[in-house]
């Protein structure tokens, strides 16, 4: 008897360990009989690669035992302990946007939100999309990383094309967000991440007609869904220099030269050149453009805080243990030596009226160039508005000032060397006025589509006949709102330059495919970034997620480079390099003199949360040394080795 209940014991020991593990190292409960599932076998698709596109299932039985748990239809994920456990603990109780995956996450969470998503009733394609986005975040918090697991988030990822490739979620700003498009550009990004799954996606796409405004009513979609292939991405394209399609600028100082396979490609002074920037604006902690103590855009060209006769950018030292004071081996030396040993070759400037002589000195000393902007009437600026008045872009008197005001940048800059580009707005297309409630941006860009664009064109033409030298011009873009007017009037704008913040893979294939099936044009990232900070983690921790986050932005800039992917990429502009402890929003309810852990918006960043004052690559410690003290962030050793190979 004694030896029947010890046999009993010992297996219902067995039994509790084995499912303890189980939890533990989230194995699902049900994988489908198929990594890469033919849909063919279980049904029928209609009109592929037209607006008509639609998969009709004959076998639903077949295809639910191919496609696993979390997939549609099948739904196992009911009779799987985990989500039993789970359920009955009460631990997926809640709204479901309260279980989004973030980078930060620890597995556990990882796997409540996968079974929170996998049951949720919303959207079908955002319900398989968030499921999907918990799987990966789960395989990739394993170590080693968990290819099965990662496979079966690509399954997740793929069935959104094939059952919901209409899908629309929204973004915090209440704007369109396209699911299947990203459902595509994140299994293309797991697959170039990692060569070892051996899968590659190709001739898949979604392409959404009249899917670059804020409404939806008038969307097309195109959809091919494409097909796997056994075989590691291939990033390498041949390109024959020899064949050169389209030349612009000068060879003798910069030139865009577009070859016959459609790649472009930049040059300075006969040498190529990928753009890896930095957008800088060292501002003093406590100082503030809301208070009229700190305009970022000249005053470190100036600054002299300490009246000693030399530049305080002359003079910043690095904080290398991070005691917010400076020890006898921390030497006195220049910003742009730091940045020169990180790899950046140029730095972007967002309005002109500058110190030249120090931009010369910056040029002849470490062969960092610049990127030459005017705001063309973003935050009024340029176009004599007022600020609750927004330039106006049919006003003939505020065109005619912002004329002036880049006319006066060309005549001033024109013969200087080290100007590689003429940049125009800084996403003007988000440009709304405001009240007394509601501050605004100056700027009246995205309710005047088309006399703004028509607007950049003509800038466009008129610096090019300033220029002797017509380097290439600019606009920059938020994002890809309004790519299709820029399609329409921008043909004489040499670049499509985009602020883009989308998420630690990058910006996605269908970014780049976009704007090359648009408007062939050469894309710059004018802005990307992340902040160094996240709730619930260290700041170790932080730095390590903004660092992982700049160099997935680097990476997928370089593999659409010239030579690789779909090679319209010519660089980017990493924002930023040093914080800026007044970005929160206005005194007296933020304080410049406090580095405030408050998000801005809920966004693609570690915690789900935009941390406008920590986005530096370097940090300004407690504050107490600034402007002059500088703490190195992972981020800069990651650009410091990156750049010397990309």
């Amino acid at each position: 008897m004694i030896q029947k209940y010890r046999k009993v014991l010992s297996k219902t020991i067995l039994i509790i360990i084995t499912f303890c593990s189980f939890v533990l190292s989230f194995q699902l409960y049900d994988y489908g009989t198929e990594e890469i599932v033919d849909y063919a076998k279980y049904g029928q698709f209609v009109s592929t690669g037209t607006r008509y596109f639609k998969y009709i299932i004959t076998d639903k039985k077949g295809l639910a035992k191919a496609v696993g748990e979390g997939i549609f239809p099948n739904e196992s994920v009911y009779e799987d302990p985990q989500y039993l456990e789970l359920k009955n603990s009460g631990q997926l109780e809640g709204s479901h946007w309260n279980f989004v995956s973030q980078d930060v996450n620890s597995l556990e969470e990882h796997k409540r939100n996968f079974y929170k998503w996998a049951t949720v009733q919303e959207d079908p394609g955002v319900k398989l999309f968030y499921t999907a986005l918990s799987l990966e975040k789960a395989a990739l918090k394993k170590d080693p990383v968990d290819y099965k697991l990662l496979k079966h988030a690509i399954k997740v990822y793929y069935a959104i094309v094939i059952h919901s490739p209409r899908s629309i979620g929204y973004t915090y700003w209440n704007t369109p967000w396209y699911v299947a498009p990203v459902a595509i550009d994140k299994i293309k990004w797991l697959c170039r991440k990692f060569p070892e799954l051996k899968l590659d996606l190709v001739d898949a796409y979604v392409i959404i007609e009249n899917g670059y405004n804020d409404k939806t009513t008038d969307d097309i979609f195109i959809v091919s869904h494409g097909r796997f292939v056994n075989t590691s991405p291939k990033f390498k394209v041949e390109v024959d220099k020899s064949k050169v399609k389209k030349t612009l600028g000068d060879k003798n100082l910069v030139q865009l030269i577009q070859y016959e396979n459609d790649q472009w490609q930049l040059f300075y002074k006969g040498n190529p050149m990928l753009v890896k920037a930095v957008a800088y604006s060292p501002a003093p902690v406590g100082t503030s453009p809301d208070t009229g103590s700190w305009n970022p855009h000249r005053d470190w060209l100036f600054m002299d805080k300490n009246n000693d006769g030399i530049l305080d950018v002359l003079q910043i030292w690095v904080d290398k243990n991070r005691n917010n004071k400076m020890d006898k081996d921390e030497i006195i030396q220049e910003e742009f030596e730091l940045m020169k040993e990180m790899g950046v070759n140029a730095i972007r400037l967002y309005h002109h009226g500058h110190n030249k002589k120090l931009l010369r000195e910056i040029y002849e000393k470490y062969d960092i160039k610049f990127l030459m902007g005017d705001f063309l009437g973003m935050y009024a600026i340029g176009s004599g508005a007022g600020w609750y008045e927004g330039t106006d872009y049919t006003n003939p008197i505020h065109q005619q000032n912002m004329m002036i005001s880049v006319r006066d940048m060309v005549l001033e800059y024109k013969d200087e060397p080290y100007v590689i580009m003429w940049i125009l707005g800084n996403e003007n297309n988000y440009g709304v006025v405001g009240d007394e409630n509601f501050t605004g941006m100056g700027c009246r860009a995205k309710s005047q589509p088309d006399a703004y664009y028509y607007f950049v064109n003509e800038v466009a033409k008129y610096i090019k006949s300033l220029d002797p030298y017509k380097r290439p011009v600019a606009i920059c873009n938020g994002d890809l709102l309004y790519l299709d007017y820029i399609a329409k009037y921008c043909s004489d704008v040499d670049v499509i330059g985009v602020n883009a913040y989308r998420g630690a893979y990058g910006f996605g294939f269908s970014f780049w495919n976009n704007i090359k099936r648009l408007t062939d044009k050469p894309v710059l990232i004018t802005e990307y970034g992340c902040p160094a900070y996240a709730k619930g983690v260290s700041e170790k921790e932080a730095e390590k997620l903004q660092k992982e986050y700049l160099k997935g932005n680097w990476e997928d800039i370089y593999y659409n480079s010239c030579g690789y992917g779909l090679g319209n990429a010519i660089g980017g502009v990493s924002f930023e390099w040093v914080d800026e402890w007044w970005k929160a929003g206005t005194p007296p309810k933020f304080d410049p003199f406090l580095q405030e852990k408050i998000g801005q918006f809920a966004g693609p960043f570690p915690d789900g949360w935009f941390y406008e004052e920590f986005l530096g690559i370097c940090s300004q410690g407690n504050g107490k040394n600034s402007p002059f003290m500088r703490q190195l962030r992972e981020s800069f050793f990651m650009y410091k080795e990156l750049w010397k190979k990309m």
